[in-house]
């Protein structure tokens, strides 16, 4: 018990301490927490993340990356696509066949991997990540153009990243083209359904309540963070990594409503 309070108190205390030193000498906040998180770990073995948080580790990742993507996808606003639609359409689809078959090609023919790693690395290396791209974009200030793009394209390609390395690595563990392909639609077309579905839910169950004054305003925010870990476990329970995009359609339709302000819950969003 005592290295578990040390560890979270470390994790805690090293992390702000980055946010401020990233603050005060003008650089991402990303950068200066991998460095630390590498000093602290890897370097010098003074965090251990499995022996600290042992089996709870990868939930509470999961979890956090949940609430990640529904912040990102509450900065997500349709009107900024429109002029650049197009752009972000081919960065999610063509941008992500690319990087797939690029991944798979340097890792087969250069790492020396087999076709099927070789494969799941391509599937991996398709997410950009928003942990990554949202505090670049908070640091340099691009244009509204760039900036959405990127943002966009970071937010949507976590979950299709992870999905499909799910759907490769479950096809490793067969055999049988046709049976893979089988399981890669049926896959991806039962995550779209869920996902679309239990977000949609989950947004209009959090407009609803709001709506009707059900929720007094302290409760508002630790209600809504409520809903975004339950969605995210529902639909993960019901299809592997479709609480990702459950999570985030929950936080785009709630970004483009006009029913109910969320902007308190934005700030507490980012905050958190």
């Amino acid at each position: 018990h005592e290295q578990l309070l040390i560890g979270v108190a470390a994790v805690v205390a090293l992390g702000i301490t980055s946010y401020w030193i990233a603050w005060r000498i003008h650089l991402p906040a990303i950068l200066i927490l991998l460095l630390v998180g590498f000093v602290a770990g890897p370097l010098t073995d003074f965090l251990n993340p499995d022996e600290i948080f042992g089996d709870v580790l990868f939930p509470l990742i999961s979890i956090s990356v949940a609430i990640i993507l529904f912040e990102g996808g509450l900065s997500l606003q349709f009107k900024e696509l429109k002029d650049t639609a197009q752009v972000v359409r081919n960065l999610v689809t063509i941008g992500v066949v690319v990087t797939w078959i690029t991944g798979f090609i340097a890792a087969y023919y250069i790492l020396k991997l087999s076709s099927s790693l070789a494969l799941l690395l391509g599937a991996i290396l398709i997410v950009t990540g928003p942990t990554v791209i949202i505090p670049m974009l908070q640091h340099l200030h691009l244009i509204s153009r760039i900036g959405s793009v990127a943002k966009w394209e970071g937010i949507i390609n976590d979950p299709i990243g992870a999905i499909l390395a799910v759907l490769v690595f479950e096809v490793i563990l067969i055999s049988g083209t046709q049976t893979a392909a089988t399981i890669i639609a049926f896959g991806i077309l039962k995550t779209i359904v869920i996902g679309f579905g239990l977000g949609a839910a989950g947004a209009y169950i959090i407009i609803f309540l709001l709506k009707r004054y059900w929720i007094p305003d302290s409760l508002q925010n630790p209600a809504t963070l409520m809903l975004v870990v339950v969605v995210f476990a529902c639909s993960n329970v019901l299809q592997a990594e479709s609480g990702l995009v459950a999570v985030t359609v929950m936080g785009i339709i709630l970004a483009n409503q006009k029913r109910v302000l969320i902007k308190h819950i934005v700030e507490f969003k980012e905050n958190l």
